[in-house]
């Protein structure tokens, strides 16, 4: 999610092949041992010439990206993938590049062009951000930590994100997969801890550079890390940087304490939601809720238009009770109003 390109630097760099002997550990130790941590500076050295090279070419890292292209992809990661975030991030900036573009909407347009994204919730917040960009910063994102985190739907996670990444400020960054990183390498756990913990947000804010520039690109650099070596299933570690500082591996790879939650899908209010939002998103009129419970072969031309996802809707069979707990679940959340002639994405 990083937003800046590690820079080659030439003085005091050290070059990747060496930094991997500095790394290196004994091969001979015994299961419970954890390798003497190398200089910091080795270890930011090596990262940071791995990204340099690895690092995937993502729109919002581009230094030419605004705050505001970081802001919305800093939104839209947080619970979906890189690959199913890039076309609607792309069609989003084209459609509203600034959050005046966007502030001016109804916040039913957010919804209905955050897509299959999931979590749309997100996509009211986003909406909501932009609005109070616009009245209270002028139409510009602000640029300090505090600031962003006043704003709608901002958390510390993206507070910390938009300001480093966006704005270049040294801040110390923690999101899923740089905990994952840090719980491997200097914990010897598999996964970090269910919840953050403070000692986490303490180890993360002393392995901060102390450069500004370098603090940027450490950060985007162990969550790349995170994302295409160190996975939570199947790390490939024969392919990281710093394998040779790495506690987890030098102790055999214990397995988890605990198994990770998976997030069910078929069956579940989330699926029947996203079935709802689905035929709200492309109506462009109410859809009276009593659509939403017959087939659709006996709606005829009032579903022309919404009788793909309208089908796909009834094709998940759903309990009449769990149908009508979505329709007013969304209402309750904000995503849907519902006026007399029906159902709408709000206005």
């Amino acid at each position: 999610m990083g937003h800046h390109h590690a820079g080659r630097r030439t003085a005091g760099h050290i070059h990747y092949s060496i930094c991997i002997e500095a790394l290196a550990v004994p091969t001979a130790l015994p299961p419970a041992s954890r390798p003497a941590l190398p200089p910091l500076a080795a270890l930011h050295d090596a990262l940071d010439d791995w990204f340099g090279t690895t690092a995937r070419d993502l729109p919002w890292r581009d230094p030419e990206c605004s705050p505001w292209g970081v802001l919305v992809s800093e939104i839209m990661l947080q619970q979906t993938p890189v690959v199913r975030v890039l076309p609607v991030w792309e069609d989003w900036l084209r459609r509203w590049p600034s959050p005046a573009h966007l502030a001016t909407e109804a916040s039913g347009e957010a919804v209905r062009h955050w897509g299959r994204l999931g979590y749309p919730r997100r996509a009211l917040r986003l909406h909501a951000a932009a609005v109070a960009i616009v009245e209270k910063h002028d139409g510009g994102v602000p640029g300090t930590y505090d600031e962003l985190l006043e704003l709608p739907g901002v958390g510390s996670y993206t507070a910390a994100a938009v300001a480093a990444f966006a704005f270049g400020r040294r801040e110390t960054v923690v999101d899923t997969n740089i905990r994952r990183v840090h719980a491997r390498l200097f914990s010897g756990t598999a996964l970090p801890s269910q919840s953050l913990t403070a000692a986490e947000m303490r180890l993360a804010a002393e392995l901060l550079p102390a450069d500004v520039g370098l603090s940027v690109r450490w950060n985007a650099a162990v969550m790349e890390l995170g994302a295409l070596v160190c996975t939570a299933r199947a790390p490939k570690c024969g392919e990281c940087p710093v394998r040779g500082a790495c506690a987890w591996l030098a102790a055999g790879e214990p397995p988890p304490s605990y198994t990770p939650k998976g997030q069910s899908w078929h069956g579940t209010d989330r699926q029947v939601r996203g079935a709802v939002m689905a035929v709200l998103r492309l109506a462009d009129a109410p859809v009276a809720p009593d659509m939403f419970h017959q087939p659709a072969a006996d709606l005829g031309f009032e579903a022309e238009g919404i009788g793909v996802p309208l089908a796909a809707l009834h094709r998940l069979n759903s309990a009449p009770e769990q149908l009508e707990r979505a329709l007013a679940g969304l209402v309750s959340d904000g995503l849907a109003e519902l006026h007399p002639a029906g159902l709408t994405l709000p206005a």
